[in-house]
């Protein structure tokens, strides 16, 4: 474990806890990149037990969370995911100090390292938090109250034209193909339609 001591090889591997849990927050589920971060954590929490760091790059490492937070929630999410990465990076960079030295990661090491994880954190969390908040391009529940047209005779089974797509349907009483009829709930993948009368508009 004596190699989790060089200032270097620690803060590459706090760089990838980092970057596993903020990709483990904006795409949740499978559990390989929480169980991942937490690894990472753990040896980086060995590093930094062992090694001097400076408490005040520590605070701005854990402030990052803050403006990552209000990215998720808030529509104007790029100038605070901008902000979050800022801060990690500079948390990240300047946490392994020495007596000697503000910082004790090598300069180039910490700049290409920064870097990468800057573009790729940009890139990466923006694309999920636009995808996570965009409305499914199928959205059944927007089904509902729809209107469309039996292409089949519809009671137990049958299908209909919706929103310009053919959907399986079922109806509590016999609807003759090529009548008007109004989605009414859905059961699954099957929509419940009824006929639409001139007196049910």
């Amino acid at each position: 474990m004596d190699f989790l001591l060089n200032p270097n090889i620690a803060y590459l591997i706090l760089l990838a806890a980092i970057s596993l849990t903020f990709l483990a927050i904006v795409t949740p589920g499978t559990g390989i990149l929480e169980t991942g971060a937490l690894f990472c954590f753990v040896l980086a929490g060995y590093a930094a037990y062992n090694l001097s760091i400076n408490v005040w790059a520590l605070i701005i490492l854990l402030l990052s969370v803050v403006p990552f937070v209000m990215a998720i929630r808030n529509p104007n999410r790029g100038l605070y995911l901008g902000l979050s990465i800022l801060l990690l990076v500079i948390g990240s960079v300047f946490l392994f100090g020495s007596e000697d030295t503000l910082v004790s990661v090598n300069p180039i090491v910490a700049t290409v390292s920064s870097g990468l994880l800057a573009v790729s954190l940009w890139f990466i969390l923006r694309k999920s938090m636009e995808a996570s908040s965009r409305r499914p391009t199928h959205d059944l529940e927007a089904l509902l109250g729809q209107v469309g047209e039996a292409k089949t005779i519809v009671h137990d089974e049958g299908s209909v034209n919706v929103a310009g797509e053919l959907w399986s349907a079922r109806s509590d009483a016999e609807i003759p193909s090529g009548s008007p009829i109004r989605v009414v709930r859905r059961e699954g993948f099957i929509l419940v339609v009824e006929k639409i009368n001139h007196s049910n508009p």
